[in-house]
């Protein structure tokens, strides 16, 4: 991806994959929002706000894991940052007739950007659900993921419309 300026910043002048040195940049308050959905059947979702699936409480435990994944996100995506989180909220919400919700924050006082954090816990709840409503709902989907609000940083704020 491209930053502002038009420049792979992920590459080297041979283009070669490499991780950007952040240890020029200042420190500010970072934050980044995502959300996604995951759609299912109607039973499926009833069965999850009943609390009736076999696995447990669904939405907690995906709640838990999205948590998880924000922390662990440079251990799954090549040349992500390490990041010392402040803050991670992960929110799951039914929405009748058939879908789940999700949104991520995550927060810190750090060199650079939260986005994959975020993105990485949106994920990874979704998931999370599916593996715990699979024997119900082969069919479920996970979509719509994205950014929807960063700020912090020399790019400052960016909004999705």
């Amino acid at each position: 991806m491209a930053d502002q300026g038009g420049v792979l910043n992920h590459f080297d002048a041979q283009g070669r994959a490499v991780m950007i040195d952040v240890s020029g940049k200042g420190e500010t308050v970072r934050t980044a929002t995502a959300r996604g959905r995951i759609t299912m059947l109607p039973a499926t979702l009833a069965l999850i706000e009943a609390g009736q699936v076999g696995k447990g409480d669904v939405l907690g435990v995906a709640r838990l894991a999205g948590i998880m994944a924000a922390k662990r996100t440079a251990d799954l995506i090549p040349l992500c940052h390490p990041l010392a989180l402040a803050r991670v909220a992960v929110e799951l919400v039914p929405v009748a007739p058939d879908a789940v919700e999700i949104e991520a924050t995550v927060g810190l006082v750090g060199r650079t950007g939260v986005e994959m954090e975020a993105l990485t816990a949106v994920t990874v709840a979704a998931l999370t659900v599916y593996d715990m409503c699979k024997a119900a709902d082969r069919g479920m989907r996970i979509s719509d993921v994205r950014v929807v609000l960063k700020e912090g940083g020399k790019s400052g704020r960016f909004e999705a419309a």
